[in-house]
């Protein structure tokens, strides 16, 4: 199967996943910047979840242009990733609306961690699909950012119980971490 319709799937569920998480968003009753104040931790929420949404929308589009083919197991590894994806607004609102306490940003982390996890189990289903040889495989290399995040949200979530502040600032770096895009798919594919 060519992967065009996996993709079209994955697209719209994150369109939906994303419309969903803005619908949460609650329109302040007041019309000055003071009224906004307290719709300021949903927003705060929304923004981070939007771009964690938006690195999984990238990568995904950039590895999926190197699956020359659609097998039953990449099916399921990407619906996997989906399902972890899709509580996103979930625990994104319910960190919004209880303005960072601990146990919502434990959750929140939790769903990172699992939607990363999700990720590596998609990339090396596609590259067990494909091939060490495959594009996706030299791309991917020693994936020091792929190790390194799981790492990352693991000391956020623990650390929710010490300070949800240094959690936050953990869940941050691993965005900005991702944030900065990686040319290793697209330099594999022009190759």
């Amino acid at each position: 199967m060519q992967r065009g319709r996996t993709e079209a799937f994955s697209d719209g569920v994150l369109a939906i996943i994303i419309t969903i998480m803005v619908l949460e968003l609650k329109v302040p009753h007041g019309s000055t910047f003071k009224d906004l104040l307290p719709t300021l931790p949903a927003f705060l929420s929304y923004v981070l979840s939007f771009i964690y949404l938006g690195i999984y929308w990238n990568n995904h589009h950039h590895m999926m242009h190197t699956v020359k083919y659609v097998r039953g197991a990449i099916l399921w590894a990407n619906l996997h990733l989906l399902f972890w994806l899709s509580l996103v607004p979930f625990v994104t609102a319910w960190m919004g609306e209880n303005h960072f306490e601990t146990q919502p940003m434990a959750i929140y982390g939790f769903i990172l961690l699992m939607s990363g996890v999700a990720y590596n189990m998609l990339q090396r289903t596609i590259i067990k699909s494909q091939g060490e040889d495959s594009l996706l495989a030299k791309a991917v290399g020693k994936d020091i950012k792929g190790k390194l995040s799981p790492l990352l949200y693991a000391i956020g979530i623990a650390s929710c119980w010490i300070s949800t502040y240094i959690a936050g600032a953990l869940y941050i770096a691993v965005a900005l971490m991702w944030l900065i895009p990686d040319k290793r798919i697209e330099h594999e594919v022009k190759e």
